[in-house]
Parts: C-alpha cells; structure tokens; sequence
C-alpha cells in the first residue's frame, strides 16, 4: 500500500505531441508540456509566457555547452556568431516548422490568421518546450539529445559560410562580450552613378577607429557588409592577442 495514487497517463494528445515531435518522455513534466502549448491568445491565465522566459536561457546554454564541445578549436568570435543565430527567433521557427509543431499549439483564431506574427509564435513555443524539458530534470539531460541534431546542421552551415549570418548582431555581440562598447554605424546615401545599385554606404566605428566599410542598395544592406567586414577585422584582432 502507498500513501499517494499513482500519477495519471498523460492525456492522448500530449503522447501523439512527443511521439510526432521526437521528445524524450523519459520523467517529462506533462502539466508542463501541455501549458508550453497554449499561447497567450488562447488563455490569459495559463499559456506558455513564463516557459518561454526559462526556455531563451536554456536554450543559450544549451547551444553554448554544444558549440565548446563540438569546436573546441574554434575563436571565440566564432562561437558567439554561430550561438546569435542559432538562438534566434529566425532559426527556432524553421526548427519548429520542420518538427510540424503548429498542429499541437492551441490559439485563437485571430492569431492564427496572422501570418506576420507566425515566426515569433512557433519561436516562443520551442523555447517553452525547451524549458519543459529542463525543468522535468533540472538539467540538460532532456534537451540536448532532442535539439543537438538541429544545432549540429546549422552550425556546420554558419561557420563554413559566416556571410549566411546577420553580420551586425554577431558584431554586436562580440563587441558587448569583450569591450562593453557598442559598435557605431555611420551610413549615408552614395553619390551615384548611373547604373550603380549601390546607393548606401556605410562605416563602423569602435573606439574611435573604423573597422569596416560596406555598401548596398539599402542601408541594412552596407550596414550588414560593413559588420562582416568590422567583425572578420576583430576576429583577426583577438587572434593575434592569444
């Protein structure tokens, strides 16, 4: 005889969820995994937004603790590129996407309908599963074999072909981590020529030195171009001091 009753089966659809989505189940939290599927337009009171909070921080450990394993010879400028794609909102929705994630979440009907905020909706909720899964053991234990695959596919993409990235949160990421300093951008529209698509250009500065020049046919364009090429500059910088 015990003093409790045994914990209930989890409901039909939570099984189907980690079935089709390749979750370990091992110890998994179902209460959990079941609130990590409700988005806000669909309850007030109880949907994924404080899971998601967790699951931004697991996530970053998670992709922190694969990348100095995976690469351990890698610069650490390196790394922090990779890890500021491989956490963002950009790469978790493919993830979700591909995964079929969508058919489990619950919201409501006018959100459903808006496709603009799709990305950031599939996002939030790999991020709350994410959390489900840590807090189901308190580690990693659950996390890293369920996103390992997706993170060794697109880190081996983005190191092979650092311009596939967004140059200027790598740049930004790497200048916080290592001076505390934000890197300045000085862009103007180009005297053109005829024909010339290039009708922005545009510098960055760090530190009162320009580390980078770039142009485009918008100002995110030479932006982008002068932060990979003001971030290649301080990768070869912090190179040269180790």
């Amino acid at each position: 005889m015990t003093d409790f009753d045994p914990p209930l089966p989890p409901p039909p659809n939570l099984r189907r969820c980690v079935q089709h989505l390749g979750i370990p189940d091992q110890a998994i939290r179902w209460d959990l995994l079941d609130q990590a599927l409700v988005h806000a337009s669909s309850s007030s009171e109880r949907n994924n937004e404080r899971l998601e909070f967790l699951g931004d921080s697991v996530l970053r450990l998670a992709a922190a603790e694969y990348l100095m394993e995976k690469y351990p010879q890698a610069l650490v400028g390196e790394l922090t590129m990779v890890r500021s794609h491989l956490v963002s909102d950009q790469t978790l929705s493919e993830i979700a996407t591909a995964l079929g994630l969508e058919a489990f979440l619950q919201v409501s009907s006018a959100a459903a309908g808006d496709q603009a905020a799709r990305p950031k909706r599939l996002a939030d909720a790999m991020e709350a599963i994410l959390a489900v899964l840590y807090l189901s053991t308190g580690n990693l234990q659950l996390v890293r074999p369920w996103l390992d695959p997706h993170l060794e596919t697109l880190a081996q993409r983005l190191l092979k072909n650092p311009a596939a990235h967004n140059p200027k949160t790598a740049l930004q990421e790497l200048t916080q981590k290592h001076f505390k300093v934000l890197p300045d951008y000085r862009t103007v529209e180009a005297n053109l020529l005829h024909g010339d698509p290039a009708r922005f250009r545009s510098e960055v500065w760090f530190r009162d030195r320009c580390l980078g020049s770039g142009v485009g046919a918008s100002r995110k364009a030479a932006e982008q171009a002068a932060a990979l090429e003001a971030y290649r500059a301080l990768q070869q910088i912090e190179m040269q001091a180790q």
